[in-house]
């Protein structure tokens, strides 16, 4: 799950990690006010949950109140369009109206999970600011990492040993190294997938400041934190998806393809995916309806993909194992009963009474195409869906 900026900083702020003094706002005189009670030059930035935003014209600094308020008006009810929003854009119904700060430096912080050790890294580079992504890509000798062992705990070594690779002047090595024990903190205990600071500023006064923040939660720790799931904003997020969730299905991801995939288990859907990409086709969504299956779950499942207007065909593919192949079968029967299905639709079954589940497709004669193996079932979706 992601949030907004400010709801980052706030997160910052109880770790004790410096952020600028401002708040965000939802009206133009609430824009106003803010600003007039900082009294000083402020930068607006506009809530979505996107990058990109500076060049988009989503970050701007206003001289005076009346400025931040003629900001806010530009932004406040409208549609930011960045290059990671798509072309629709994501509404703005918060501004950020905060302290501008004079920047020495920016510095680039963040705290991910790397899949090969299992644990936590932390990442440093002395290019904070824009396209750290890019920068990255092309330079990655100027990012600098950090694994972190069991037990996640603080431990300042790690810190200075990064504030000397980023060439910080030694009265900033014990700062650094605090921020970054904070924010392993902060990581650890709130079970994000991902907290960055980008950029980490050395102001004029040789202090440092988290000047943007991201942080990311790992959905399947949620439960955990009734706190963090009242930061979460719907309106940020892509309406299918949304309807997905609402059905009761949280593994579902909206891609660019025209193969509707719909399996049981994530490494099956990641699977079905690449063998429907090396097939020359593209998967239109990752959706893993899970393993305590039922017919209801099914039929929510094609309406999700009956909504779709990219689905050209869907590959249902499916190996039972706590799941039972023919409770998926009757609620398969029951989506074409019950939804306007136009598109084909190919069939792979395996495990747990799959002959009980390919004999309920039978008998039901609905234009299904079956398929032997995940490797012919892939085959088959693309060819259905050109």
């Amino acid at each position: 799950m992601k949030i907004h900026e400010y709801q980052a900083k706030g997160l910052l702020a109880q770790y004790r990690i410096p952020i600028p003094r401002g708040r965000a706002a939802r009206s133009l005189q609430e824009a106003r006010e803010i600003a007039r009670e900082l009294g000083t030059k402020v930068v607006l930035k506009a809530q979505v949950h996107a990058g990109g935003r500076g060049k988009g014209g989503g970050i701007r600094q206003a001289d005076t109140p009346h400025e931040a308020e003629a900001i806010a008006r530009a932004l406040l009810g409208k549609r930011l369009v960045t290059s990671q929003t798509g072309p629709g854009g994501l509404p703005v119904n918060e501004v950020l109206v905060e302290e501008a700060a004079e920047i020495r430096r920016e510095l680039y912080l963040g705290i991910a999970l790397d899949r090969k050790a299992g644990l936590p890294v932390v990442l440093a580079s002395p290019s904070g600011g824009m396209d750290i992504e890019q920068m990255a890509r092309d330079i990655p000798e100027r990012v600098f990492r950090a694994g972190i062992d069991l037990p996640l705990s603080a431990r300042p070594s790690t810190g200075r040993k990064l504030a000397v690779a980023l060439d910080l002047e030694p009265g900033l090595l014990g700062p650094f190294s605090d921020i970054v024990c904070r924010l392993l903190k902060l990581y650890w205990e709130k079970d994000c997938s991902l907290a960055e600071i980008n950029p980490l500023a050395l102001t004029a006064r040789g202090k440092l400041l988290a000047l943007d923040a991201k942080l990311i939660f790992d959905d399947n720790a949620l439960f955990r934190h009734p706190e963090l799931q009242q930061l979460r904003d719907p309106e940020q997020e892509d309406p299918r998806e949304r309807e997905a969730l609402s059905l009761g299905l949280r593994n579902y991801v909206r891609l660019d393809g025209n193969i509707g995939c719909m399996v049981n288990g994530a490494g099956l859907a990641m699977a079905v995916m690449d063998l429907i990409t090396l097939a020359g086709g593209r998967p239109a969504n990752f959706l893993d309806i899970g393993t305590l299956n039922t017919p209801e779950r099914v039929v929510n499942a094609f309406k999700v993909l009956v909504a779709d207007p990219g689905v050209r065909a869907v590959l249902v593919n499916i190996f039972g194992g706590m799941a039972r192949v023919d409770v998926i079968a009757r609620g398969m029967v029951e989506a074409f009963k019950s939804l306007d299905i136009r598109f084909p639709v190919v069939v792979r079954l395996a495990g747990t009474n799959a002959e009980e589940g390919q004999r309920i497709l039978e008998e039901s004669r609905l234009p299904l195409i079956f398929a032997g193996d995940m490797g012919d079932a892939a085959r088959k979706a693309v060819e259905a869906a050109r």
